[in-house]
């Protein structure tokens, strides 16, 4: 993988980590288009850029996370079930991740579900964190372990499991976007860990690389949740919904067309 690679994908990063639409199902369609292979370190790189968009989130927010210590508890508690799930069920997640059809139809079935979610959960009215309960909380952690299933979207997830327990789309969202900082920075720290387990390091070529593409993803980021924010309490998620629709189309039209397809998120 190249420079002009590593932007893309870390541009794709930061669009889709935060935006309801999969960050895993763009990966498979931009590695097809640019010939990207499923090799360690591009997994790795794709895992790691994550680091980028958490920073946008803590660059953001960051008078939140100085509120108080119950903010902490809370995202704890939703934090807890990605956990578990992640280590009961790791093999059964890998399996599907090696699937590209589980992906398509992922991003087709959440696709549908966000076209409606505004008729479904219309009435929010939770507006901070501050107000979210604990079991609140820990619903939303429930809903994100859906997002294990490649395709889903991890912030699809953990909003539609807000708008449930009543909280308004945008508080849904910035909910969302909180609960990615410890979850993106334990699977980051996680797939460091693997690496290094298994022997392998990084060139300084790679090195630059990770560089590179955690400063895009950083920047893209910012942008996409100010985006996501403005969308979201104009319009809702039916845009969302249809180009998630579109996208899995995509990935089925390329399957049966033969092109070879890599999941490398």
């Amino acid at each position: 993988m190249g420079l002009i690679e590593a932007v893309i994908l870390a541009i794709i990063e930061g669009i889709t980590e935060y935006i309801p639409v999969s960050s895993t199902g763009h990966m498979i369609i931009a590695s097809s288009f640019l010939g990207i292979q499923s090799e360690d370190f591009v997994k790795l790189f794709t895992v790691c850029i994550q680091l980028g968009a958490i920073l946008a989130v803590v660059v953001l927010y960051w008078k939140r996370f100085f509120r108080s210590l119950s903010f902490y508890y809370k995202l704890f508690v939703a934090f807890i079930p990605a956990v578990i799930i992640g280590l009961l069920f790791k093999d059964l997640i890998d399996a599907m991740l090696e699937n590209v059809l589980v992906v398509a139809i992922s991003l087709i079935t959440g696709g549908v579900v966000l076209v409606f979610i505004d008729q479904l959960f219309n009435k929010g009215t939770i507006d901070s964190e501050d107000d979210t309960s604990y079991s609140s909380a820990l619903v939303i952690g429930i809903f994100q372990t859906i997002s294990m299933i490649p395709g889903v979207s991890r912030s699809a997830a953990t909003i539609i499991g807000g708008m449930a327990r009543g909280l308004t789309r945008k508080a849904a969202a910035e909910f969302s976007f909180f609960l990615a900082v410890p979850t993106m920075f334990a699977a980051t720290s996680k797939s460091l860990f693997d690496y290094y387990q298994e022997g392998m390091s990084l060139s300084n070529e790679e090195w630059k690389l990770l560089g590179i593409g955690n400063l895009i993803a950083f920047i893209v980021s910012v942008i996409a949740i100010r985006f996501m924010i403005r969308i979201l309490t104009k319009y809702g998620f039916k845009y969302f919904g249809y180009y998630r629709i579109l996208a899995g189309a995509i990935i089925i039209v390329l399957y049966f067309s033969g092109v070879q397809l890599n999941i490398i998120d």
